[in-house]
């Protein structure tokens, strides 16, 4: 676990903790990837020894990206990717020594593939280095979920009934909050002054430092949080980006739109949720659109520009910043079991309508589906609709579809875990952990 000698005071644990030293004891190097702001540096730092910050040396780091891996290993080489070159450095100081663990954590807050002029490493470091995915704090991790029921011991079917903190109001101001490590203890007002400032900085300087357009970013991530976990099509999101407009796709195309989508991913601003089909080598697996959402609740509603009270008084609005939230804490506690398939978390929807917000699916091919209600009056409805899909895929013989190994109605406003009559788990997200 962390707990080196760099390791910054009031480091808050975080779920890939186990992953770093886990990667670290199996590659040459390991790179943190994630948004800004989501604690990619002091958690590397909290397996380091020593550390190069790039943004410091950066003219030196770019005329010489050897001298950036110098130091006690593990040495951190913190936003290696304003100077591309430092990561095929590190790949050849791997290859350099035979048998060579953990020698260097890079972290990164965008590929270099999205950065002006398209400079980029030389070879991918396959096999040398690994890479590991972080995302904001899920409220295990701020500590505002017990973390009583595991998604990895549901797996192993373990679970016990047990009551969830808080009210309605808490778990409106904790989506608003986001999972900010700066903005854990913080009064919410504050708390969302981080998260618009992180907007301000990526259409004012992220955007352009990419070449991009700040204002056209601007209204796409406009679009976004108002169409949050959506499937939209590419002329859904441009008719909303320029709605007052008389022929809106006259003023970006969609290779643009693509363009621009493909760059806030490659910056870890927007996730895509892909989806899901139970069988592996099916078409539809890459057909399906994938569902988009923000990298964190809060950026949602820092863009739409609204705080507890208004979203108390918008509760359909509220409901997709939940979604959102859940998204995240279990794209998080997915990517930590060790058997995790390669996408972490998925969605199913099929033509009639028949839907689970969320699918894990492990290499071996066991599987969970998830509802995610935000109030206990919802839960029937998600209850219902669960048993309905696995009829629907496992008794149908030709289909042959293994059973799930579980399935769970997430809540919001929810006071206590706990099994329906159904088999179905009840989980309020301030219960669930890892």
């Amino acid at each position: 676990m962390a707990g080196g000698r760099l390791t910054p005071e009031g480091y808050l644990p975080r779920v890939v903790d186990e992953q770093v030293e886990r990667y670290l004891g199996t590659f040459g190097a390991v790179e943190i990837a994630g948004t800004k702001w989501c604690g990619k540096t002091w958690t590397a730092l909290s397996h380091g020894a020593s550390v190069s910050y790039v943004d410091d040396d950066l003219d030196l780091a770019r005329a010489d990206p050897s001298l950036m891996t110098l130091g006690e290993m593990p040495h951190v080489i913190d936003e290696w990717q304003l100077a591309p070159r430092v990561w095929d450095a590190v790949r050849r100081g791997v290859d350099r020594s035979r048998g060579l663990r953990g020698g260097w954590i890079l972290t990164g807050s965008s590929t270099p593939l999205a950065r002006r002029g398209g400079e980029a490493p030389a070879h991918s470091g396959a096999g040398r280095i690994g890479r590991i995915r972080m995302h904001p704090m899920t409220l295990a991790e701020s500590g505002d979920s017990t973390g009583e029921v595991s998604l990895a011991g549901l797996f192993r079917g373990e679970f016990a009934p047990c009551a969830a903190p808080g009210g309605t109001r808490e778990l409106v101001e904790l989506a608003c909050r986001g999972g900010w490590p700066e903005a854990v203890g913080m009064d919410v007002a504050r708390a969302q002054t981080v998260a618009r400032e992180y907007l301000r900085l990526f259409l004012t300087e992220s955007a352009p430092a990419a070449g991009r357009d700040g204002e056209v970013t601007g209204r796409l991530v406009a679009s976004l949080a108002r169409n949050l976990g959506q499937a939209a099509t590419y002329r859904t999101v441009i008719a909303d980006m320029y709605g007052g407009e008389d022929d809106p796709a006259s003023l970006i195309s969609d290779d643009t739109l693509a363009s621009y989508l493909s760059f806030l991913k490659a910056s870890y601003l927007v996730e895509e949720v892909p989806g899901w089909v139970p069988q592996a080598r099916s078409r539809k697996r890459l057909a399906t659109k994938p569902r988009r959402y923000l990298a964190d609740p809060s950026l949602a509603a820092a863009q739409l520009g609204m705080g507890p009270d208004a979203l108390l008084g918008d509760w359909q609005t509220f409901g997709l910043l939940f979604e959102a939230m859940c998204v995240r804490d279990l794209t998080v506690f997915a990517r930590a079991l060790p058997d995790i398939g390669f996408e972490p978390v998925r969605y199913y929807r099929d033509d009639s309508g028949l839907e689970a917000d969320a699918v894990v699916e492990l290499a071996d091919g066991r599987w969970a589906a998830f509802e995610f209600k935000v109030s206990e009056d919802k839960v029937a409805a998600g209850v219902s609709s669960l048993l309905r899909l696995r009829r629907k895929l496992c008794e149908n013989p030709r289909a042959r579809v293994r059973e799930p190994e579980f399935m769970a109605v997430v809540t919001g406003v929810s006071r206590y875990a706990r099994r329906t009559g159904e088999g179905v788990y009840v989980v309020p997200l301030r219960c669930l952990g890892a």
